[in-house]
């Protein structure tokens, strides 16, 4: 087993917002890793306490991924941090070695994990 990290920020607090970054980030994790549904152990969302219009989860399942064991839950909230980030953490089942597992971190929260960046500023 392995874990992918990611994260993204949404440019608003809005349900589309929280669900079309959601989307975009979990859509280039499962491309990039290369990862089947059915290898996903679990997936646990993450959102800064600033985003409350909804649950990221809620996307996984539009995504199909119902029979996931999914969970969100509000980051630590430290004063000064980058605001409307969606982290993720993918639990897959996989031979990968860990060196071959990609991470990414798109658009403004690439300045969380600058050496993890997804390629978009």
């Amino acid at each position: 087993m392995r874990g992918i990290r990611g994260a993204v920020c949404a440019p608003e607090n809005t349900r589309e917002a929280i669900f079309e970054a959601t989307k975009r980030l979990l859509t280039r994790l499962i491309a990039v890793n290369e990862l089947r549904t059915e290898d996903i152990a679990s997936i646990f969302f993450t959102a800064s306490p600033d985003l409350t219009a909804d649950y990221p989860a809620y996307v996984a399942r539009e995504m199909g991924m119902s029979q996931i064991p999914l969970m969100c839950a509000t980051e630590i909230n430290v004063p000064g941090v980058l605001p409307r980030v969606i982290r993720v953490l993918i639990h897959v089942n996989t031979t990968k070695k860990q060196s071959e597992i990609r991470h990414l971190y798109l658009g403004e929260a690439s300045r969380l994990r600058p050496d993890l960046a997804g390629g978009e500023q």
